[in-house]
């Protein structure tokens, strides 16, 4: 009598947790080999390949795990430097880069449950920016009330700008993609607007670039001065827990999940439809506007018309490798962390070209976003189920069979 239990290999094979991991592992073996060719000493021993190809081998081998060393000492931990502070700054750098990518992601994958493909996180953190530098240095609080008001302030600016999606969305059926595309014009341009006007300009600077933001209005640092992380760190993380009971443990989040599976049958089932889209466009936007906060109360201290940078686009990728659950967000937003904080120390280190790390960001979103292709790579195909044998019919009949 056979088992109905799936093995471990199907489990493996069902688990998107694993997948993500092996589309991970693969988009690094691409990317060292991209680093081999790319490399002097692996270019000038293939010269003599079919002579002694251990050489071009050795050579290659080096020129990758010398990069992702470096890599590692510039994002994990830096077991070259001569004090432990030093040794651990790497670690808090990528928490550092990962604060303002973990909220805006979490936004996005928000969108993403709901069926919608938010792609305006880069115009939300920019108005949650706007807010937040506005308040930032026109009031003058004591902290932790100041920053608490620019915290609250910030998560309305990006509020109002996924909100606004949202309900155009919901009332007349307009494609997100598009509106989303469009605001993110409207925030970079008004963003540049301002900050030539007395409005965010700082006095005496023909820059465009704000005035600093109050002590008071700025996160504090968590581990001394000579660390860059700050206490919005904790926000996101709190951000994170929040955004997983809502979507697992609240009425809103089932109902955002039900319209993302499928809007007419939740309308059937007498869910507002029209409420739970503006909603989640809300939470998306409020989450962005977080990072915005982050960024300038945070680790810029002023607003400029780069403020966003490419976070924005990056929780796409983020949200999309977390697969929109809000705890695999969190460790994509370390992963991508980590890149941003030791891409820039293995280029300093062995000369590897930083756009390196781009491709590998880029080969996993293509290996997350076809996983049969990874399951292919790694042998673990779908097995072809037995089919069942067909019973035999036994017939009766009037003069046959043994008595």
């Amino acid at each position: 009598m056979s088992s109905t239990t799936p093995s471990l290999t199907d489990r493996l094979r069902r688990s998107n947790a694993f997948i993500s991991v092996l589309a991970i592992f693969a988009s690094f073996v691409v990317g060292g080999i991209l680093i081999a060719i790319t490399d002097e000493k692996t270019a000038s021993s293939a010269s003599y390949f079919f002579a002694r190809p251990l050489d071009t081998l050795a050579a290659a081998w080096d020129a990758a795990a010398s990069s992702y060393a470096a890599m590692f000492r510039g994002a994990v931990f830096n077991y070259d430097a001569g004090t432990f502070a030093a040794m651990i700054k790497p670690l808090t750098e990528t928490l550092t880069y990962a604060t303002p990518l973990l909220t805006a992601s979490l936004g996005v994958a928000v969108a993403f449950r709901a069926g919608l493909f938010n792609i305006g996180a880069q115009g939300q953190i920019i108005l949650g920016a706007i807010f937040a530098t506005w308040i930032g240095f026109t009031l003058d609080l004591a902290w932790p009330v100041h920053l608490l008001i620019v915290v609250i302030g910030s998560i309305l600016g990006g509020a109002l700008w996924g909100g606004i999606v949202g309900w155009i969305k919901a009332r007349t059926g307009a494609h997100e993609v598009i509106l989303t595309i469009m605001l993110n014009y409207v925030a970079l341009n008004l963003v540049g607007y301002l900050l030539s006007t007395p409005a965010l300009q700082r006095p005496g600077s023909t820059n465009p670039v704000s005035p600093r933001m109050h002590e008071s209005a700025m996160y504090p640092e968590l581990l001394g001065p000579d660390f860059r992380l700050h206490a919005g760190f904790l926000v996101a993380l709190a951000a994170t827990a929040f955004v997983w009971w809502l979507m697992n443990r609240s009425t809103l989040g089932f109902e955002i999940k039900a319209v993302g599976s499928n809007h007419h049958a939740a309308r059937t089932a007498g869910i507002n439809t029209f409420k739970v889209t503006v909603l989640a466009m809300v939470i998306a936007g409020a989450m962005a506007g977080l990072a915005g906060a982050a960024q300038v109360n945070g680790t810029e201290r002023f607003l400029t018309e780069s403020v966003a940078a490419s976070i924005g686009f990056d929780a796409i990728t983020v949200a999309l490798l977390g697969r929109s659950n809000p705890i695999g967000v969190f460790f994509a937003s370390l992963l991508f962390g980590a890149f941003r904080a030791g891409g820039g120390a293995m280029q300093i280190a062995t000369g590897t070209p930083i756009d390196i790390v781009l491709v590998v960001q880029s080969l996993i979103v293509l290996f997350i976003a076809a996983p049969p292709l990874v399951r292919s790579m790694f042998g673990l195909g779908q097995r072809k189920r037995k089919k069942p044998k067909a019973p035999v019919a036994v017939a009766a009949t009037t003069g046959g069979g043994e008595k």
